[in-house]
């Protein structure tokens, strides 16, 4: 057993507040996460995820961030170079399968570059949702490509890079995001496909990287499998579709229990998706009553829950011995617009 319990959590600003050390010292999140209003300068950024991980007395303790490049990119110019989304990773790809390949991992090597030097060891990255004709742009140009073994080879590059970095990648949003007609984090998207075709489109790139370590699930109703639940809190799709058809057996992370797809409040969400199976619950907001509800429910990693954690833990490696320069270089003759 572990002391540390099944959630990470955000903070509300650019420092931890009293209220905060207090929090994470006597309930323990297993890890954090960071977002643009976390984000001022280098020193500072470097400063509080130190904090952070001292507030639990764990030097070790992952610290996540969405860092994919496109319109999400947490941290921003002129502290990071702002980098291309992955439309046009695939689309490079689509020209020149090599370079395309390349492109992804350089990018993920060159994110790992930034954030360690910042106390940041886990990037919510690759995304592995697959858009079909009139999805919502919740994913839109976050995604590759349109097809599923593209999506899956640069996805596998893109933690590849991140790997070779020292950091650990988290694939988004098992079992698929791609067909959702609504924005998860206002309305609840329904897909209502069969289970084949889910399978032979939605999950291949899941299927393809169930080796990973780590994934966050989607909040998204497949009605050919759980009519009645979204798969962040849905037993059914955790364990007949991400364990089972799927294959993954790493650490699962719900997507962020604020997000308003999910019904009831804060704590009923937790409580709905620790029940589903899922290891950790993500709250992102930093918002003090919404933190004490998840920490409420979240149970003390133990069991299964605690065996992937440690698998978890156990994949960081030291980083390679790139040269930054030169990979910079190259990757700027790929897209000079970075």
């Amino acid at each position: 057993m572990s002391d540390a319990k099944a959630f990470i959590s955000g903070c509300k600003g650019l420092t931890l507040t009293a209220e905060e050390k207090d929090f994470f010292a006597g309930e323990r999140p297993w890890g954090f996460i960071l977002f643009g209003r976390n984000i001022g300068e280098a020193a500072q950024i470097a400063d509080l995820t130190a904090a952070m991980r001292d507030s639990i007395g764990n030097p070790s303790a992952p610290v996540l961030i969405d860092q994919e490049g496109g319109r999400v990119q947490r941290i921003r110019p002129p502290l990071l170079p702002h980098y291309p989304n992955a439309a046009a990773i695939g689309a490079v790809y689509r020209q020149d399968r090599a370079a395309g390949l390349r492109a992804a991992w350089l990018m993920s090597r060159l994110h790992a570059f930034d954030l360690m030097r910042l106390g940041i060891s886990v990037d919510c990255l690759p995304v592995l949702d697959v858009p079909v004709p009139g999805s919502s742009d919740v994913i839109g140009n976050r995604a590759y490509g349109h097809d599923p073994q593209m999506v899956a080879a640069l996805g596998q590059a893109a933690a590849d890079g991140l790997k070779a970095g020292g950091m650990l990648p988290v694939m988004k949003h098992m079992p698929g995001h791609g067909r959702a007609v609504v924005d998860s984090h206002h309305l609840l998207p329904v897909v209502d496909v069969s289970l084949d075709d889910l399978d032979a489109h939605d999950f291949a790139p899941f299927r393809a990287l169930r080796h990973e370590a780590m994934a966050m699930s989607a909040h998204v109703v497949y009605s050919a499998i759980d009519p009645d639940r979204p798969a962040t809190t849905s037993q059914k799709v955790v364990s007949e579709i991400i364990r089972g058809r799927i294959g993954f057996n790493g650490l699962l992370l719900s997507d962020d229990v604020s997000m308003n797809a999910l019904a009831g409040d804060i704590r009923a969400r937790a409580e709905g998706i620790i029940g589903a199976g899922l290891d950790i619950v993500l709250h992102c907001h930093g918002i003090m009553e919404e933190m004490l509800q998840v920490a409420a429910v979240a149970p003390v990693l133990s069991g299964e829950r605690l065996r992937r954690v440690r698998a978890a833990e156990a994949a960081f490696s030291p980083p390679d011995d790139a040269d930054e320069t030169a990979l910079r270089l190259e990757f700027d003759a790929l897209f000079p617009m970075a």
